[in-house]
């Protein structure tokens, strides 16, 4: 495997990752993007090189910064609140199945409150 596909695959994780905290389907963005849902796909399966102006496009969807979906940095400020930071160091400290369960409360507790 090389370099560029490892890349594309963190990239795509991150992406997946940052679309399903932001309660969207693979077809709603595509929809939103004017893509097809199969492009956003490849994408977050890193099947795809995603283009610059995609990133600018899915950053500002997802309310994240390009430097986090093309690296994972979060030093430039990606969060607003220091709380926020101090969750997501916690969160990273979490075993994969405790990690999959809060993310399913916490997306549970904002479709009941759109809901509301």
């Amino acid at each position: 495997m090389t370099g560029d596909q490892t890349d594309s695959q963190s990239i795509g994780q991150r992406l997946k990752a940052a679309r399903e905290q932001a309660g969207l389907s693979q077809s709603q963005v595509a929809a939103l993007l004017k893509l097809h849902r199969p492009t956003i796909s490849q994408i977050e399966s890193g099947n795809r090189q995603i283009k610059p102006a995609e990133i600018t496009q899915l950053a500002k969807l997802y309310t994240v910064k390009d430097s986090w979906i093309l690296n994972g940095d979060t030093t430039e400020g990606r969060f607003q609140d220091p709380r926020i930071e101090l969750a997501a160091r916690e969160l990273g400290k979490l075993k994969k199945q405790d990690l999959d369960k809060l993310l399913s409360l916490l997306s549970s507790l904002r479709s009941s409150k759109e809901e509301s």
